[in-house]
């Protein structure tokens, strides 16, 4: 009686299942992991995940005083791009010397806090940017590239005369860090490779410095309160740190999408003719790494994780490390077509959300990219078209 009911059981279920939605298809989605993780990494990313996108800070957990956000969900939907209304803005800094404005705020604004506390202002005389959170996905790629790598896509000098003058963004890395096997100091600093500057050294501090200056959380990283400045007990264990940080490195790359169809075919083949690819590097690799889904991996973000001046047009008198105020990292492209699915619908591109379509964008560029603009710009509209629609494939 026993096994009939079993079996009875399993019928149903199989059943119902047939009419259960599917799922998005895997191309459609910037969340899930990368390919080849084992049993004990699966259980470390869903950790992660839980700790990203599920904890929402209160000051029963705390939250604050001051804070952008209230989880790291809020600013990074479905692991997407952010939103006006989820920018970042920070402040205080006009060259390499530093930030002159960290005793009053600096370096990043928090403009809101729980009662009984005062916002954050401006201080009058700081430059400022507003940047937009990006998209989360195939981070742990970028993170796993060698600095020799990047340092070959480097021409400081513009040795090959194409106009384009790659250089890196030279940081001070924090002590908390460890650096990373073969890493390539120069004058004691080391190569960032996150942030819209490029400005942040590994998804380590990345992680910390957000809870602490997007949330006001603290932890033994970056124990520092938002409110006093002064330095404080944690509020957050160092594993729940490091399982958001292995979910980041492990979030999968995102998949392109119909890669075989002609109008898109052309579009790539433009996008190289114009010389977008002198900036948005199509292939890279990644070096060892403890997590082998992601050990000596060939990957296509199109980005060269290099600093680029973009022109007067996208100099916002701020910067961070050794980065001009004209200065920007090449963006990944990766992505891209999904941008909108965590914008509301709409474009919002750029550093600062500011231009409201692909197109838009382009037009924005810029300093070493004016010669590819231009280009673009000189191209039918034909072709024009068919290059965005490359780029939305990506």
């Amino acid at each position: 009686m026993g096994i009939r009911l079993s079996v009875v059981l399993a019928v149903v279920c199989l059943s119902c299942a047939e009419f259960e939605p599917a799922g998005p298809a895997d191309d459609k989605i910037l969340d899930g992991p990368v390919e080849g993780l084992s049993s004990a990494e699966n259980l470390l990313f869903i950790r992660g995940d839980i700790a990203f996108n599920d904890e929402v800070f209160t000051t029963k957990n705390g939250l604050g005083p001051l804070f952008v956000a209230t989880s790291c969900g809020t600013c990074h939907p479905g692991d997407g791009k952010g939103h006006p209304f989820t920018t970042l803005t920070r402040f205080g800094q006009t060259d390499a010397t530093g930030n002159s404005f960290l005793d009053r705020g600096g370096p990043q604004l928090q403009h809101r806090a729980i009662p009984g506390f005062t916002p954050e202002k401006i201080p009058p005389s700081a430059t400022f940017t507003r940047l937009m959170p990006p998209a989360n996905t195939g981070l742990g790629f970028l993170d796993a590239v060698e600095d020799a790598a990047i340092l070959t896509l480097a021409d400081p000098n513009d040795l090959d005369g194409n106009g384009i003058s790659g250089v890196p963004n030279w940081v001070t890395v924090k002590n908390y860090l460890t650096l990373r096997p073969n890493s390539v100091p120069q004058a004691g600093k080391y190569i960032g490779r996150f942030g819209k500057k490029g400005a942040t050294y590994d998804l380590l501090q990345q992680t910390a410095t957000a809870y602490n200056e997007d949330i006001g959380i603290a932890s033994s990283y970056e124990p520092i309160d938002t409110y006093t400045g002064l330095e404080i007990e944690s509020e957050i264990s160092n594993q729940t740190i490091l399982d958001v940080v292995f979910y980041l490195k492990t979030l999968k790359a995102p998949v392109p999408r119909s890669q075989g169809e002609m109008e898109i075919l052309a579009g790539k083949q433009i996008f190289t003719a114009v010389g977008c690819g002198g900036c948005h590097t199509q292939q890279l690799t990644t070096g060892k790494s403890r997590i082998a889904a992601l050990s000596q991996k060939t990957f296509f973000p199109y980005t060269d994780l290099l600093l680029h001046d973009m022109g007067p047009g996208l100099d916002d008198g701020y910067t961070e490390g050794s980065a001009t105020t004209a200065e920007w990292r090449t963006p990944p492209l990766w992505g891209l077509g999904l941008a909108r699915n965590s914008q509301g619908g709409n474009h919002f591109l750029l550093h600062d959300g500011r231009a409201k379509s692909m197109e838009e964008a382009i037009l924005l560029h810029g300093g070493e990219a004016t010669a590819s603009r231009n280009t673009f710009l000189a191209r039918t509209e034909t072709e024009r078209k068919q290059l965005i629609r490359f780029l939305e494939s990506l």
